[in-house]
């Protein structure tokens, strides 16, 4: 009897804590998200030097708050979660941990209860939470034209690695440390300043050779810009057009646009 007692009482929890799709889930987790920004919110005002030095004590308080709720949160989803293994080491199960984990980590080392921030992650539960699974299609081919971009985007940086090292260099022989060009480093970091057209104006060159060579950077740093907005966008559009032909419930091959269920799981195919 108390074993059955046990297993209605895990049950419940998990239909609470882990599905959004009854009305105490929902519940739940609305309160959950509203207590992540108020958690954040608190953060914020911390580090704000007024506001810790009027409102020190209750910010304190508060987080100390947070962070216990958070913790008995978490223990009551491994208590209740069907294979709890499974969530502490899924993505979700980790951003869980580290919610609260800082906090604690505070007392040992200063500073450390800011990275409490990343709480913000657990603002993707808003997804499941307003049903917006629907742009899942969407990411999937986002997630799709990422990925076939890697090797091309890889080799992109590599080559930029490369410009911005032999001109850093170069500059470093030209301007030397008159000009600010301390050290070959230095003159890497100038190069990728001026590649990315964010110009600091730190550090400038000031021979005609110098201003040269900068101006030869800048221009082709405008070029550099383009380059992989081009790789991702050839990307999508190829990863759209291959997702026209899938099935959007098991992602099978549709060899004929005509057909009507997907030969693979069953599914009406919505033609």
């Amino acid at each position: 009897m108390p074993e059955r007692i046990h297993d209605i009482l895990r049950k419940k929890i998990y239909i609470i804590i882990f599905r959004s799709d009854t009305p105490a889930g929902k519940l739940f987790d609305m309160a959950l998200l509203v207590v992540i920004l108020l958690s954040i919110l608190s953060v914020f005002l911390e580090s704000v030097a007024s506001f810790r030095n009027e409102y020190g004590t209750l910010i304190y308080s508060l987080e100390w708050l947070f962070t216990i709720l958070f913790t008995i949160e978490y223990a009551l989803r491994v208590y209740s979660s069907h294979k709890p293994l499974k969530y502490i080491f899924s993505f979700y199960g980790f951003i869980d941990l580290i919610a609260f984990l800082p906090t604690y980590l505070s007392l040992l080392f200063m500073g450390t209860q800011y990275l409490v921030v990343i709480r913000a992650f657990r603002l993707l539960r808003v997804f499941r939470i307003m049903k917006l699974t629907r742009f899942m299609y969407e990411g999937n081919i986002l997630k799709s034209a990422l990925k076939s971009s890697m090797y091309k985007i890889v080799v992109f940086l590599a080559s930029v690695i490369t410009l911005v090292t032999i001109i850093g260099t170069l500059m470093y022989i030209i301007e030397g440390d008159s000009s600010g060009f301390t050290s070959i480093p230095m003159s890497i970091y100038w190069a990728i300043v001026t590649i990315t057209t964010v110009g600091y104006g730190d550090i400038s060159p000031q021979s005609p050779l110098g201003q040269f060579l900068a101006s030869i950077l800048m221009i082709i740093g405008y070029g550099i810009i383009a380059v992989p907005t081009g790789i991702v966008s050839v990307e999508m559009a190829r990863a759209t057009e291959e997702a026209k032909h899938k099935c959007p419930s098991c992602h099978f091959l549709i060899h004929s646009s005509k057909d009507r269920f997907c030969s693979h799981c069953g599914k009406h195919l919505h033609n």
